[in-house]
């Protein structure tokens, strides 16, 4: 209907159908084309001068009007002014999901099939791109404003949106449906303590204890999958580090908030389009030992960074923080074992299984249900025995028995197991006040 751009010739036709989806993709896709193509020829200063590219729509409205004879409305010349200035900030088609609060992750599959996950569950949404040009086009925008690069020989790609987001993105020949983007929506409101113990995140008596350990300095690991709640847990558990002391915290995309007036926010960066120039956690998880950090906080440990985070924890640095990819309590202590075991320090696994045992003091499990809940599911500490490692839960969750309306619903309990590491709380001068333990019983004091 609309033919190219460069060669409209003066036809009087009217669109069969001036409505719809469809129509206006096509439309807005002319449009935008035109407008490119202006820049080309000098009608137009900047796409990033918006008043400019306001005017030229104006223009080039105009002409298509007189020149194939396509009456735009009010309404239709407003949508494509707002969906074209999108398309140029960098959004596209995404802008309007950007803006949705409950939404979490933003999943493109091809240009013409878009999914989110909205409060914990997927749907599909009526978002398209144009084609696949559409697709490529919004991809290259983003990931070359950050001097990075897709193409057949480089077909993945990890990027930061302006407002915090990761985007990651493959394309073919690795995945023949076509680009496939990924983004992890960066959320910047925290919820407070209250809001959480009211929808069953974790239960008072555990908040409790996770409060007095992370203000007296014992070393806590938090464990699950992804966007289970760990960054969410570990933003809470920051709260309780006392206000005078050096936070130095290491991330591969900075994703924590930390509600401390002593931060020091370290990120990894990859390498440039000849592989030069990275810098590891690891290398920044070195640094931060140079760095007279009381605390350090790693976002995610998923390599060598391991080894370097115990030795961290074991050399003074008390109170520090990490989270990892772990399916249970247990499970956390095998996979610490296992990255530690993978990194390029020549140690035996009975001295990693030492050093994990006198650097990590508590484990946290949080799981994302099949309702879309987040929950703290477990609490252990870790123990160590004639070479046997491993955790003692402290606070289970459990589930309820009935689920007729698909509501996971259920309750915390304490387990009734010794807390030990109110030795260690005692010993450093903090008041042990956990009303969940009855008169000193249990508390591990003895």
């Amino acid at each position: 209907m609309f033919g190219s751009p460069r060669s409209a010739e003066k036809t009087k036709e009217k669109p069969a159908d001036d409505s719809g989806d469809d129509y206006m993709r096509r439309l807005r896709s002319f449009v935008h084309q035109r407008l490119i193509d202006s820049l080309d020829d000098g009608g137009a200063r900047s796409l990033g001068d918006i008043e400019q590219v306001r005017e030229r729509l104006v223009v080039i409205l105009e002409e298509l009007e007189e020149e194939r004879g396509i009456a735009v409305s009010d309404s239709q010349r407003r949508q494509l002014e707002q969906e074209i200035l999108e398309e140029l900030g960098g959004l596209g088609p995404l802008a309007p999901l950007m803006i949705e609060d409950d939404i979490t992750d933003i999943l493109v599959n091809g240009p013409h099939e878009v999914w989110v996950d909205r409060a914990g569950q997927l749907q599909q949404t009526t978002i398209r791109f144009d084609d696949d040009a559409h697709l490529r086009r919004f991809l290259d925008r983003i990931v070359g404003a950050q001097g990075r690069h897709l193409d057949a020989s480089n077909p993945m790609v990890d990027a930061r949106l302006a407002d915090g987001s990761r985007l990651h993105a493959v394309i073919p020949p690795l995945c023949a449906k076509g680009a496939i983007v990924s983004i992890r929506r960066f959320r910047c409101e925290q919820l407070d303590e209250a809001q959480l113990v009211a929808s069953g995140f974790l239960s008072q008596d555990m908040l409790d204890t996770l409060k007095l350990a992370v203000n007296a300095g014992i070393n806590v690991v938090v464990a699950g999958s992804a966007a289970a709640g760990k960054t969410t847990l570990l933003n809470l558990l920051s709260k309780s580090i006392p206000d005078n002391q050096r936070i130095v915290t290491i991330e591969e995309t900075a994703e924590l908030r930390l509600s401390h007036p002593h931060v020091i926010p370290l990120e990894s960066r990859a390498g440039n389009m000849e592989g030069r120039g990275s810098i590891s956690l690891r290398e920044l998880v070195r640094t931060a030992l140079r760095m007279r950090a009381d605390r350090i906080i790693v976002g995610e440990v998923r390599g060598g960074e391991v080894m370097d985070m115990l030795q961290a924890m074991n050399v003074g640095h008390e109170g520090s923080l990490t989270t990892v990819h772990a399916n249970s309590l247990a499970d956390v202590l095998r996979r610490l074992e296992s990255l530690a075991l993978m990194s390029d320090a020549d140690i035996p696994r009975e001295s990693v299984r030492e050093m994990i045992a006198s650097a990590i003091q508590l484990v946290v499990h949080v799981m994302r249900f099949r309702d879309g809940s987040r929950r703290v599911v477990s609490l252990g500490e870790v123990y160590s025995k004639d070479g046997d490692l491993g955790v003692t839960p402290l606070f289970n969750f459990k589930t309820d028995s009935a689920q007729e309306d698909g509501v996971i619903r259920g309750h915390h309990e304490y387990t009734g197991a010794p807390l030990h590491f109110l030795q260690q709380v005692a010993a450093r001068g903090f008041a042990v006040d956990l009303p969940f333990l009855n008169n000193g019983v249990n508390r591990g004091l003895d």
